[in-house]
């Protein structure tokens, strides 16, 4: 715990049996209370590891629900062991855990309610092997969604960030996407909740059992990124009524 606020580490593994030991192994523990692997039907032996690890808390889908349904079951169940603050940490060592001491104070002492790890801010990207093409497509996402939505983030396309509960229980995440898309609902309806996002410069790692989306899903993505944009823009013109900003 910080501050008496209880720390919850969620890992949304998929074919996560060769990182997830190493990941795991560099969890501050110090802070971090419990972790929570949820397995979207992995086709290797992800559970077997995560067990022998002792990690307690495994959720088992019996069918792969995506990436954004992952998440949806790590957030529901870190709400309702009493979390505080939740993390999401990939479980495939492309993000460093070592950066779970700095995200956490800034949440717990009340800074932001919400802290993404860019990749951007720095040299990580490049860095850390990420490919050209999907640096370029970063940039130009960003700024296009930095202007319709009026904000300054370095990068919305990490997936690494940290939520206070209040966040959690205040966005309607449950209607987002189940495909990698949510991951831009999400921080879409966060701002238009009227809070604010930090950010801290994480290095990261392209490697070959590092997940990373093909070609032709990112540009399903790229599309799903302007989609998002442009109903916040409307939707805060109050032009349209849109499911993901309802209760907003």
């Amino acid at each position: 715990m910080i501050e008496g606020k209880k720390i919850i580490v969620v890992m949304p593994a998929y074919n996560a049996e060769k990182t997830l030991e190493q990941t795991y192994n560099e969890i501050p523990f110090d802070i971090v209370d419990q972790v929570i692997l949820t397995d979207d039907c992995s086709k290797d032996e992800t559970v077997t590891t995560a067990k022998k690890l002792g990690i307690n808390e495994i959720i088992i889908h019996d069918q792969n629900k995506g990436y954004g349904g992952n998440q949806k079951s790590c957030y529901k169940r870190a709400l309702e062991l009493g979390a505080d603050i939740v993390i999401m940490l990939h479980p495939d060592y492309q993000y460093t855990p070592k950066l779970i001491h700095s995200i956490s104070y800034i949440i717990a002492n009340d800074i932001y309610p919400v802290v993404c790890a860019s990749r951007i801010l720095g040299k990580g990207a490049r860095k850390g092997g990420m490919p050209l093409i999907k640096y370029i497509a970063n940039r130009f996402l960003t700024l296009f969604q930095n202007i319709l939505m009026n904000q300054k983030l370095s990068e919305y396309h990490t997936g690494y960030r940290a939520f206070s509960a209040e966040v959690l229980k205040s966005v309607p995440y449950e209607l987002n996407s189940d495909d990698f898309i949510f991951d831009n609902e999400i921080l879409a309806q966060i701002f238009y909740k009227g809070f604010e996002i930090g950010e801290v410069t994480c290095p990261t790692k392209y490697f070959e059992e590092a997940s990373s989306i093909n070609l032709s899903r990112s540009f399903i993505y790229g599309l799903g990124v302007i989609r998002v944009s442009i109903l916040y823009r409307l939707a805060k013109w109050g032009l349209i009524k849109s499911k993901l900003f309802a209760h907003a």
